[in-house]
């Protein structure tokens, strides 16, 4: 949860606090019922802050402009990424982006999970958190949960993009083709090692018709 957020939830102690300020006796079940709905009303507040709030930018993060969101709409392949939880293991993964409503997109991420033999498919949506002109958009795939979205680096014919999340931890490279252009991978390297990625940490993504180095 969020150290700084202005919706907090309510606590017994907090209800019991108000209630002796106010010298006014409430029957144990009454007192139950509006611990309840403090409670609630609470959890409710947070979720909407939670879909309203603009996800954190790294410092040293600034989205590209110029953005046209029409010409990143369709299939990218996942080059490279820094590992995450929900992504370790997979090969061959790739994305589609198509146009939502209000300027929004939808997004499915698939890859193929070798230890299960099985392909796995992740549904969401991603929003501009402001001018639909600038690469940074947040997306969701849990609800009202959102993570930054930030291009960095964009091709001209957007052949290739470079992405950085809400933290330097959320790193990915993506291409039209499973295999990025001649040159491309030392240039975006050189630019994510001035963001301040690790480059350590980056690991290639087997692609079909591509080797895992990223050549």
């Amino acid at each position: 949860m969020p150290r700084n957020h202005q919706c907090r939830l309510l606590t017994l102690d907090d209800l019991r606090s108000r209630l002796d300020r106010d010298h006014a006796p409430v029957p144990a079940r009454s007192h139950g019922k509006a611990v309840a709905l403090a409670v609630g009303a609470g959890a409710i507040g947070y979720l909407a802050w939670m879909a309203l709030r603009t996800p954190p930018r790294p410092a040293s993060v600034q989205p590209v402009g110029n953005f046209d969101v029409t010409r990143y709409l369709g299939r990218w392949y996942e080059v490279a990424r820094i590992d995450q939880r929900f992504e370790k293991g997979l090969v061959r993964t790739r994305a589609e982006y198509t146009l939502g409503a209000n300027g929004s997109m939808h997004v499915v991420n698939r890859g193929f999970d070798p230890r299960r033999n099985r392909w796995d498919e992740a549904r969401g949506k991603a929003q501009f958190v402001g001018s639909s002109s600038e690469a940074a958009l947040k997306v969701s795939f849990f609800g009202p949960f959102y993570g930054g979205y930030n291009v960095v680096a964009l091709d001209e014919q957007y052949r290739w993009a470079m992405v950085v999340g809400s933290s330097l931890d959320y790193f990915w490279i993506l291409s039209r083709t499973p295999v990025l252009p001649a040159g491309v991978r030392q240039h975006l390297l050189a630019q994510a090692q001035q963001i301040g990625i690790d480059l350590d940490r980056i690991h290639w993504v087997m692609q079909d018709g591509a080797n895992p180095t990223g050549g």
